[in-house]
This record gives structure tokens, sequence and C-alpha cells, in this order.
């Protein structure tokens, strides 16, 4: 049997790839170049790494980043999960659920900039009742939190329609409550899923702009919020080395909650 891949498909895809991860390798090789400007290759050098660690404005934005991160898809994922349970194991009328759906979606496919203006005329209504609704890190992780839980219940439901009823059923004539149902059947089941829509809530959370962007106060920015003023200034090749260390966190964190899934399966 010929599994050869066909041209018509092996090309495409190449060149995709190459079309995404080029830019990324260009932008790495220019953090390690000690030519500051232009395109020209000058010899290898940490230095600006080194400039990069000792930049207070950037390593309180990166860990702005990552308090935003962690603390809203911690939330994101338990609020999420707990709607992708209550839409698909508790019954529904049919304009009920047809409502839920469509509430579930539209943060999906909202745009950005209509959503963060949005919230930011919601902010702006709930600071008439309260001073802590200016914009700072609080109005960010409630931001986050709101497009993150769609993308999570999304995930989490499709693992549940995934597995389907029938163990569910099983624990019910075993005399499994509620509690110990959730916690010992549905719980390790869905947690592949569960894993799956934190990573992708968590990425989300590190690659947002435009709603941080609209809801950051001055003590609250954020890495992309601070490449985006630093664009403005010129490029840099503390850039390229902020971008690359970025990317490179990424691709570790997308790998080790992928080994821990795995493991969980097994």
């Amino acid at each position: 049997m010929n599994r050869r891949v066909p041209m018509w498909v092996s090309v495409p895809a190449v060149v995709t790839l190459a079309f995404l991860y080029v830019p990324l390798l260009a932008v790495a090789v220019f953090s390690v170049n000690l030519n500051r400007h232009g395109l020209a290759w000058r010899g290898f050098t940490l230095k600006w790494y080194r400039e990069l660690m000792g930049n207070g404005m950037v390593l309180e934005a990166a860990w702005n980043t990552l308090v935003l991160a962690v603390v809203s898809t911690v939330m994101a994922t338990v609020l999420g999960t707990l709607l992708a349970i209550g839409m698909s194991r508790f019954p529904w009328s049919r304009w009920t659920r047809g409502f839920l759906d469509f509430s579930l979606y539209l943060p999906v496919v909202t745009p950005d900039i209509i959503f963060a203006a949005a919230l930011v005329v919601a902010f702006g209504l709930l600071r008439m009742f309260s001073d802590l609704f200016n914009p700072g890190m609080l109005t960010m992780i409630i931001a986050h939190v709101t497009f993150q839980v769609a993308f999570v219940a999304l995930v989490v439901e499709s693992r549940l329609a995934t597995i389907g009823r029938t163990l569910e059923e099983a624990a019910r004539d075993l005399y499994a409550d509620t509690p110990y149902l959730l916690r010992r059947v549905m719980l390790p089941l869905l947690m592949p899923g569960i894993v799956a829509g934190a990573m992708l809530a968590f990425t989300l959370s590190l690659d947002d702009f435009v709603i941080s962007f609209f809801t950051a106060g001055p003590e609250s920015m954020t890495l992309p919020i601070y490449i985006y003023s630093s664009l403005r200034r010129g490029i840099s090749p503390q850039l390229h080395a902020l971008s690359t260390l970025v990317f490179l966190f990424t691709i570790l964190l997308v790998f080790g909650l992928q080994g821990l899934a795995r493991r969980g399966q097994a």
C-alpha cells in the first residue's frame, strides 16, 4: 500500500509551515545578532538578553502578564467546566438551550475590538457604583475570564459528548451520589478536555492585546502592550529577545501540558 503524501498536499503544507515559522526563526536570529540596526550579521551575542533582564519595566510587564494569565485561566477553567457540565448533563427546554448556546458562541465569534469596547462601557457603568472597576488588574482579569470561559466550555463540552453517558449511568446504578460521581468518574474522564481548555485559555490570555489595552490601567501593563508601545519608538534587539523568550515559554508550556494530559489518559 502506497502511503506517500501527494505533492498537492505536501507542498502547501510545507509552504504554510514556512510562512508561520520562518519569521519566528528570523526574530530568534536577530535576538543574538550584535548588530543593533539593519539586517547584516555582525556576530553572536547575548547582550540584548542581559539588557532585557535588567529592564525593570519589562520584568514588571512580564509579572503582570503571568499573574493575569494564571488567575484568569484558573477562574475560567472552573467556570467553563461547570458551565459545560450544566449545559450537557441537565435538562433544558428548547428555547433555553438555544439561548445558552448563543451566549456561549457569542464571545468566540465577536471581534475583539467590539468585545473590548463593550467591556469599556460595562466597566464605565460599574464605576458609578464602585471604584473597584477603575482600569487596572481587576478589570483585566474580569475581561479575560469573560472571553476565556466560552473557549473552555466548548472544549469540555466536546469531551463530554465524546465520553457519552454510559459510565455515569453505570455509576448511578451502583448508588454513586452526585459529589462522588463528579469527583471519581466525571472529572478523571474530563481531565484531558479540562487541561486542553485551560491551555487554550492561558495562551489566549498571554497573546491578547486588544482587550488588555482597553481595560488596562497605568500600573498594569502587560508584555503585548509593552511590545506595542516599544514598536512606536522603533524595533530594538531587546524586542527580538523578548519575543523569542515568550515564544520559547509558550512551546515549553504546550509540551508540558500535553505530557500531563497523556499521563492522565494513561
